[in-house]
This record gives C-alpha cells, sequence and structure tokens, in this order.
C-alpha cells in the first residue's frame, strides 16, 4: 500500500506520461479498416472537405486501392449517368500506373487538388458502408503472393479494360464494372487475393457479355 505522498508522485508521473505520449496511453489504438478511415475523415472534416491529395495522403499504405476504391463507388449506382464516365478516366490512369509498376499513385495537380466536400465524403462512407460493408467482415490476408510486383501489373491490366468499359454509352454500363473495380481494390486494400480474383470475375464476365452484345448487334444490322 502506498504512503499518501508516494500516491500522489505516482498519480503525477502518470499524468506527465499521458500527456507526453497519449497516443500509447488511450484506448483507441486499435487501426482502422478502410471504411472506418473514411468515416472518419467524413467526421473530421470541415465544411469545404479534403483535397484528392490529401485523402489519399491519409491512406498512403494502401493508396492505389484507396484511389480506385473511392473512384469506383459512384460507378456503382445503377442508372447514374455522367459521373461515372468522368472517373472512369481517373481510373484508367491509375490501373496504368499499376501496369506500369508504380508504388504510389500519381495525379495530375488539377485532379490531386479537385476537392470533395464533408457532403461528398459522408455521402461515400455511407455508400461504401451500406454497399460494401460485407466485405470489411470477411476480408483478411489472403493469396498474398497475387500482390506482388508482377501480380500487380496484371491486376492493373484487368481494370485498365475493366474501367474502359465504363465509358461505353449504354444503361447501366457503369454498374457492374464499378462493383468488380471496388471489390478489387478492396482486394488491394486489405491484401485478399480472394476478394481480386472475384472482382476480376466480375469484371471479365461483364467484359466478355458486352463482346458478345457488340458481335450479336453487328451481326443483326449486316444481316450476316
Amino acid at each position: 500500500m502506498l504512503l499518501p505522498q508516494e500516491e500522489r508522485c505516482v498519480n503525477r508521473l502518470d499524468h506527465h506520461t499521458k500527456a507526453r505520449y497519449p497516443i500509447f496511453m488511450t484506448e483507441q489504438i486499435t487501426p482502422h479498416t478502410f471504411l472506418q478511415s473514411i468515416e472518419r475523415m467524413a467526421d473530421e472534416a470541415t465544411e469545404e472537405g479534403f483535397s484528392l491529395r490529401q485523402i489519399f495522403d491519409r491512406l498512403d499504405e494502401r493508396a492505389f486501392g484507396a484511389a480506385l476504391f473511392i473512384l469506383a463507388l459512384p460507378c456503382c449506382i445503377p442508372f447514374l449517368y455522367g459521373v461515372p464516365q468522368v472517373v472512369s478516366l481517373p481510373m484508367m490512369a491509375l490501373a496504368a500506373q499499376m501496369v506500369a509498376g508504380r508504388e504510389e499513385p500519381w495525379l495530375p495537380e488539377k485532379f490531386a487538388k479537385r476537392m470533395i466536400d464533408k457532403k461528398g465524403l459522408t455521402r461515400t462512407a455511407k455508400g461504401g458502408r451500406k454497399w460494401f460493408g460485407w466485405l470489411e467482415k470477411i476480408a483478411r490476408p489472403r493469396f498474398t503472393f497475387l500482390m506482388g510486383n508482377r501480380g500487380e501489373r496484371i491486376i492493373g491490366l484487368f481494370l485498365v479494360f475493366f474501367c474502359a468499359s465504363i465509358l461505353v454509352p449504354l444503361p447501366s454500363t457503369n454498374t457492374v464494372p464499378g462493383i468488380g473495380v471496388a471489390i478489387v481494390a478492396f482486394g488491394l486494400m486489405a491484401r485478399d487475393g480472394i476478394l481480386v480474383i472475384l472482382g476480376s470475375i466480375i469484371g471479365t464476365a461483364w467484359i466478355a457479355t458486352l463482346i458478345i452484345l457488340v458481335a450479336l448487334g453487328i451481326k443483326t444490322v449486316t444481316g450476316s
């Protein structure tokens, strides 16, 4: 049992330690998942929000996956036109950088400074949680060899085609490939090869469907 003066000394030491090293003395030291990080950013954001560069900097350890996931979210919304076609171009650029073997994504200055306001971040967080919260429950490191340098280049090549298909001016052409890209991106962040494969299958099936539809259309028009 401590004497009163000894107890006061310990309390002063404990207070000094907490003030000097607050991150180590708080209970909230568990790592945040990606969706939790987006939700936290939305809560912390001012009305002006954050620029894309600021967002990606805060998620730098999983930058390619984070960037692609954020941009893919509006593409997953059925019957949304205009926005998916706009974001598909930077998505293609990011995927091409993966093919080139870049370690970090690069964005043109004008695009990097583009702001996502608090409302936009909140919608992104809610949409991500609504449509892809289930991924957070099952994602874990699996088949991590797919996330090696060569594996990521191959994944990037697939993503280039998936993102390009969003540009096709047909109804709902953004939804399926958008979901495929989002799942692949989540797999990259979680280093989950199973999710990467699942998203790639969805995207590849969509590309195959488009090719078949185009071939049938040409055959119908030409009558051959």
